[in-house]
């Protein structure tokens, strides 16, 4: 299946609204306080029970950043005391010897992924230590079986690129994934974000000549300043590095929620108008340079993992964006970092000094977390198909959940009927796709599915970032 997509500007402008991102259902807002280790180590024990040795994949989240970013919405401390990093993977270590026992030692990690925060904060020494932990603790996939990947920024890395490259390599990583947003200095200068190209391509060809199998890149569209002409520039220098997907985020503004947005001029901020220039921009240049469309934000050449098991009907969603790792149950280590263990979610504590004070005292480090109900795993199976294919299988979903899918979801399909209206969904007897035009818009479509907005009254809604 490849996806096409056409772009309506006035179909984007209409539905312009903020969306949850459903890199899970429920999502995060739902979690709760009243799941607990008690509930975790039960889900952990039933996820072992289940047939087949169910493989794992781990999530480690590393805070630390050498200066802010000022768009940035993610879990970070800043701090240029590298050793730091030294202290927190002692942390880490910690946590991993309380949760790995929970899991038959027998089952294969297939997916490990380092995130933040800058993981390259660590130094080699500690990620050396970091992965061999990991290493004893589980049962790790061999070199051919194995996805592990680490976000990168050129930055600010420990030592020159291609010693390190080749450290990751030693390590097992083999995919990369290297923050960009934009090459314009004016840019850069007005997000704190100073970046050349010759440091970043540096990079990525040291990987590669270590073996990297997959490099991705991220840009972010509707920063202060940013012009079409300018921005085109910035897509032409990351394609002609070709690397194998490039993710184009939309710059959600919500100076309430993260500070470091506070410093950034609203005047300076693309118009709504402006920003779908951008976007236009940014899709139309991918698409004629091969990039096929994947998703929500994300693109990917041809004979990417990520296309083929798209056509194949084999891409999930998670926290971590689109993987193709279906089976697995998610561990998650650090602070804020959230597992998915067969049908709970959790949490650790988003704050480091919380984090790192129920480790030192040997308890799980959880915030919060949710036990999903039946109709939860009706409803995320559902937003999970429309998210990963454009599209909702009804017979599918009738045969594995057991239920009439017109008589359960009758309002939803009433919502439906209304977007159908506008364009931006199909509905047949057998099928629930997105038109071309609506593929951009899939969160959106996923909305009428979700029970948690409709319950929620307008006045504790959740900020979520804009469809566009």
């Amino acid at each position: 299946m490849n996806p096409v997509i056409s772009f309506d500007a006035a179909l984007l402008r209409r539905h312009d609204r903020p969306c949850p991102r459903y890199t899970s259902y429920p999502t995060a807002p739902q979690f709760n306080a009243e799941f607990g280790a008690c509930e975790l180590r039960a889900y952990a024990a039933r996820s072992n029970a289940l047939p087949g040795m169910r493989p794992l994949s781990l999530y480690v989240h590393v805070p630390f950043c050498a200066s802010p970013c000022f768009y940035c919405g993610c879990n970070r401390v800043i701090t240029r005391d590298r050793s730091r990093g030294e202290r927190y993977t002692d942390d880490l270590l910690a946590e991993v010897a309380l949760l790995a026992p929970l899991f038959d030692p027998g089952r294969e990690v297939v997916q490990l992924h380092l995130g933040g925060g800058t993981p390259n904060f660590l130094g080699r020494e500690a990620l050396e230590r970091l992965i061999g932990g990991l290493g004893r603790a589980f049962r790790l996939s061999d070199a051919a079986h194995r996805d592990f990947s680490i976000e990168l920024d050129p930055r600010s890395l420990p030592e020159a690129p291609a010693p390190y490259a080749a450290a990751l390599a030693r390590l097992g990583f083999n995919r990369a994934s290297l923050g960009v947003q934009d090459f314009d200095p004016q840019v850069q200068r007005a997000v704190n974000r100073i970046q050349s190209v010759e440091e970043t391509l540096g990079l990525i060809d040291a990987c590669r000549d270590q073996g990297f199998r997959s490099i991705n890149i991220d840009l972010i569209y509707g920063l202060p300043g940013q012009t079409p002409g300018r921005f085109q520039q910035t897509l032409r220098t990351v394609m002609a590095a070709r690397p194998d997907r490039i993710a184009v985020y939309g710059y959600a503004h919500l100076p309430t929620l993260f500070k470091a947005q506070r410093r950034i001029d609203p005047g300076a901020l693309p118009d709504a108008a402006a920003k779908l220039d951008l976007l236009r921009l940014a899709i139309e240049e991918l698409s004629a340079d091969g990039y096929r469309y994947i998703g929500m934000d994300h693109f990917a050449l041809p004979d990417d993992e990520l296309v083929r098991a798209q056509e194949q009907g084999g891409l999930q969603r998670n926290f971590m964006g689109y993987t193709t790792h279906a089976d697995c149950d998610l561990i998650g280590f650090g602070a804020s970092a959230i597992s998915h263990i067969a049908d709970s979610y959790s949490q650790n504590h988003r704050e480091l000094r919380a984090w790192k004070a129920a480790v030192d005292e040997g308890r799980l480090p959880l915030w919060r977390g949710l036990a999903l109900n039946f109709d939860d795993r009706l409803r995320a199976a559902v937003i999970g198909q429309l998210m990963c294919r454009g599209a909702v299988d009804v017979a599918s979903i009738q045969q594995q959940h057991g239920i009439d899918f017109g008589a359960y979801f009758g309002a939803e399909l009433a919502q439906l009927q209304t977007l159908a209206d506008e364009g931006l969904v199909r509905l047949t007897h057998g099928e629930i796709v997105a038109t071309p035009a609506g593929r951009l818009l899939l969160r959106n479509i996923a909305m009428c599915f979700d029970r948690y907005l409709a319950a929620r009254p307008a006045a504790t809604a959740v900020p979520h970032s804009r469809a566009v």
